[in-house]
């Protein structure tokens, strides 16, 4: 049975381990990604990673699962934000392949979250689906017949940068907003709250944090709206920490869907939620791997 190590890096933590050619996690662990160290810092854990684990395991292959924009012929970041400095030009495929002998296939991680949610997750069985990530900021990703959409210069999907109310997707729609609206409206330090406390709060019938929510799920709405008119996926997939939170928001952003888009489509477009979670780069990573190997195969002959 083939083996293959998979990482997922994310800027708060790195998720690792192996998987079998059925694509079944076979080991898994995790460690930071002390983002604030930058591109060769990761790129250095990266390569311990796949070296301990080549020590006690055959490994056929190393797919990784990244923040920022992926070159994904190259192997390459070709942007990423501030959170890690000097991460755009990391070449993760030319520097593993060189010191391993074996292929490496790299893949932002929004889309190989999508990726996951396509193949053995919820949106499994779909022709096209949306998958989009609430944290910190707002992440897309495109799959059609079970391969990612990536645009003509591999940033389909960006949809965080988004122009919306006078601001963007991401700024008015991620799940960071939450903490800085509640405590600007409590008169409290920002320190104080986070989406966790909130929700719980919501739940025993805090007006301030039942507003902040309802004022995301209006804003997630509209952007899931907007997309839905230029792409009509079949599937809405939500991921993110946050989603967690489904009882409580599923009901909220449906709501918010179906005031911003026609019944036509609204009715025909299904809104759920994430499968594989914590799971999902890693996998995703692996199901790339796998299209990347498919592809050149076809190429071959």
């Amino acid at each position: 049975m083939k083996k293959y190590v998979s990482i997922d890096i994310g800027g708060t933590a790195m998720k690792y381990g192996i998987i079998s050619e059925n694509g079944e996690i076979l080991r898994r662990s995790e460690r930071k990604t002390e983002s604030h160290k930058g591109g060769p810092s990761i790129l250095k854990k990266v390569i311990e990673i796949a070296e301990n684990f080549a020590e006690t395991e055959e490994i056929s292959g190393i797919c990784i699962s990244t923040a920022g924009m992926v070159d994904t012929k190259k192997g390459e970041i070709f942007h990423a934000a501030p959170l890690i400095p000097n991460y755009t030009g990391t070449n993760f495929k030319g520097t593993l392949e060189e010191r391993f002998h074996i292929p490496c296939e790299v893949e932002n991680d929004v889309n190989c979250a999508g990726l996951a949610e396509a193949v053995s997750g919820t949106a499994m069985g779909t022709k096209i689906s949306l998958m989009l990530t609430i944290g910190t900021g707002i992440g897309g990703s495109i799959v059609v017949d079970g391969e990612v959409f990536h645009g003509f210069s591999g940033s389909a999907c960006e949809v965080g940068y988004m122009h919306m109310l006078g601001s963007d997707f991401q700024t008015l729609g991620a799940a960071s907003i939450l903490t800085r609206k509640v405590a600007k409206w409590k008169n409290e330090s920002a320190e104080t709250w986070n989406g966790y406390h909130i929700f719980e709060e919501a739940k025993k019938g805090d007006g301030l944090c039942i507003r902040a929510i309802d004022e995301m799920c209006d804003v997630l709405g509209l952007g899931i709206a907007n997309i839905c008119y230029v792409i009509n996926p079949e599937i809405v997939v939500l991921g993110g920490g946050i989603m967690a939170q489904e009882e409580f928001l599923k009901q909220r952003i449906e709501n918010g869907v179906e005031k911003y888009l026609i019944s036509s489509i609204a009715s025909r477009t299904r809104i759920a939620f994430a499968k594989h979670r914590n799971d999902a780069g890693m996998l995703g990573a692996f199901y790339h791997f796998c299209n990347c190997r498919k592809l050149q195969e076809m190429n071959a002959r």
